[in-house]
C-alpha cells in the first residue's frame, strides 16, 4: 500500500543545518490536544464527526465504543468507532478498531454505491461496524476522505471505507486474530485503502506533499502502528510551537500537516519532513524513534 503524504526518504533524511528556535518543554506523558474535527460526512451519518488520532489520545470513554464490554447496550457501543492501520497475522497492513479487532469487507456488498448485504443471521457472525447518530470516527493511517457510512436495512449506520461496509468476525476472539480471513472465499481484512488484506506489502516510495501547511499539533505514539493501548506503550500529544522534545523514542505519529521530525532531542541528528500519519518511523530511517519535533 502506498504510504501517504511523506516525503521521499532521500530528500529528507538529513541532518538539520538550519538554525532553530530553542526546544520546548518536554511534553511526554502529556494527553493529546483536541484535534481540529473533519468535516462530517453528509448522508446518513451526517452528525458524525471524523477526528485524527486514536480513541485514547482523544481521550474517549473506554467503556464506550468499541472497547464497550459485551452486555452494554448499542446506543453505548455507537458512541464512537475506531479505525487505526496496523498489523494482524499475516496481514500487514490491516485496519482494527479500538480493541485490536480485525476489521473485514464482504464481496457480496457494492462499494459503488455502498450497499451492505450481510444481515439477519449474517450479521451475528459478522457483527457490522456502527456509529450513532452523532458519534465519533477516530482515524489514524487511513485518509478521511476514504472514511464514510450508508444505512443498513436494519436503519443502523454502518461505517464504509473506500465505500466497503465494514464488520467484525464473532469468531475472531482475542485481538490480532484473523480467523475471518479467506472464509467463503468472499470475506477479507480491509487495508486502509479499502483493498483486500494480504501478506505483508513491499515498501512503496511515499508521496510527497510540497504544499502541505504547517502542523499546528500532532500525536505520537511509541508503539508502531498508532499502538497505544499493548502493553506500556502510550500517546504523547504536541501542540507547543517551535522544538518539543520527547520523552524517549516514538514509532508512530499522526498529524495533519507539515513537521520536522529528528533522531535526537533538541531537533537535532537525523531529520525528515512528515506530512502526514506514519505508521512505522523506523521504516523511515528512525530505528529508535524519533525523540524531538519541530511545529509551526
Amino acid at each position: 500500500m502506498p504510504r501517504k503524504h511523506v516525503w521521499p526518504l532521500a530528500a529528507l533524511l538529513a541532518v538539520g543545518t538550519i538554525a532553530l528556535s530553542a526546544c520546548g518543554g518536554t511534553t511526554g506523558g502529556t494527553a493529546a490536544p483536541a484535534p481540529a474535527p473533519a468535516q462530517s460526512r453528509t448522508g446518513d451519518a451526517e452528525d458524525a464527526t471524523l477526528l485524527s488520532g486514536t480513541a485514547r489520545s482523544n481521550k474517549a470513554d473506554e467503556k464506550a465504543g468499541d472497547t464497550a464490554p459485551p452486555e452494554a447496550p448499542v446506543e453505548v457501543k455507537e458512541k464512537w468507532v475506531s479505525l487505526r492501520a496496523s498489523a494482524a497475522g499475516d496481514l500487514d497492513p490491516v485496519v482494527v478498531n479500538g480493541s485490536g479487532f480485525t476489521l473485514y469487507r464482504f464481496d457480496k456488498d457494492s462499494a459503488d454505491p455502498s450497499r451492505a448485504t450481510c444481515d439477519d443471521e449474517c450479521a451475528k457472525t459478522w457483527p457490522p461496524v456502527t456509529v450513532a447518530k452523532g458519534g465519533k470516527v477516530f482515524i489514524a493511517g487511513v485518509e478521511q476522505a476514504d472514511v464514510g457510512f450508508v444505512k443498513r436495512e436494519d436503519g443502523h449506520v454502518q461505517v464504509t471505507l473506500k465505500g466497503w461496509p465494514l464488520y467484525r468476525f464473532a469468531k475472531d476472539v482475542n485481538p490480532g486474530d484473523t480467523l475471518g480471513q479467506g472464509v467463503g472465499g468472499t470475506w477479507f481484512g480491509t487495508t486502509p485503502n479499502g483493498a483486500k488484506a494480504g501478506p505483508a506489502e513491499k515498501p512503496v516510495p511515499p508521496v510527497a506533499a510540497p504544499d502541505a501547511k504547517p502542523a499546528q499539533s500532532a500525536t505520537l505514539f511509541s508503539g508502531k502502528n498508532f499502538d497505544d493501548t499493548s502493553g506500556t506503550n502510550f500517546a504523547t500529544g504536541i501542540a507547543t510551537p517551535g522544538c518539543n522534545d520527547l520523552r524517549g523514542g516514538f514509532l508512530s505519529l499522526t498529524v495533519s500537516g507539515s513537521m520536522k521530525v529528528w533522531s535526537e532531542v533538541g531537533c537535532k541528528g537525523k531529520s525528515a519532513v512528515v506530512t502526514d500519519d506514519v505508521p512505522n518511523l523506523a521504516a523511515l530511517g528512525f530505528p529508535s524513534g524519533v525523540k524531538s519535533v519541530f511545529l509551526g
